[in-house]
């Protein structure tokens, strides 16, 4: 199941680029939730949700998570989180200079699709939040990462700083990267590192 969810989710990015690169039909109505959304939210509002994905703010998240796991002799999952998180550069960088897609409110500019802002949100508190998990049994790690990830790619979409289209394909690419995260979770020996006390 996974594997299908990861592949679904790589052919239904694909299907995004394809269209930003021809300028097809898919951008009509991009274009239109955009113009309905853009600044509907004051901006103070909006730039604070967007700056969760910065990577200042999102990646020492996961850094801690890392650490933590690693620490807990979880080290096979610490490192598929730390190497997801490099990926994301790895990833969105190329597609950004290949697509060359204009801003909704800087049409001059280049390099919106897909929205790094929004990829460095969902790894860093997703796969922070599959680490920690496991030492909680309580599901409010991932309703936290969940409910993070979606306000920095609303606050992206409401500020006009990304396109609709640009942060759900970001979602959809950093899916694989955050089952690969959790598979790992669950192949990580249990920790046998016991409390002092």
């Amino acid at each position: 199941m996974p594997l299908l969810a990861a592949a679904v989710c790589g052919l239904l990015f694909s299907l995004a680029t394809w269209q930003v690169l021809v300028r097809g039909p898919l951008l009509r109505p991009d274009h239109a939730l955009s113009r309905a959304l853009v600044r509907s939210v004051p901006d103070s509002v909006t730039e604070r949700l967007s700056d969760l994905g910065n990577v200042p703010v999102a990646v020492p998240v996961l850094v801690l998570a890392v650490a933590y796991a690693a620490w807990r002799g979880r080290r096979r999952a610490a490192g598929a989180a730390a190497l997801a998180m490099a990926l994301v550069p790895a990833l969105v960088i190329p597609f950004k200079q290949w697509t060359a897609r204009p801003g909704p409110l800087e049409p001059w500019a280049a390099g919106y699709f897909p929205s790094g802002h929004t990829a460095t949100a969902a790894v860093a508190y997703v796969g922070a939040a599959l680490l920690v998990r496991p030492y909680t049994r309580r599901a409010w790690p991932t309703a936290a990462a969940l409910v993070l990830t979606a306000a920095t790619a609303v606050g992206l979409v409401l500020r006009g700083w990304h396109w609709p289209l640009d942060v759900l394909s970001s979602l959809l690419m950093c899916t694989p990267l955050l089952l690969g995260v959790r598979w790992a979770v669950r192949l990580s020996p249990r920790s046998t590192r016991r409390s002092s006390g």
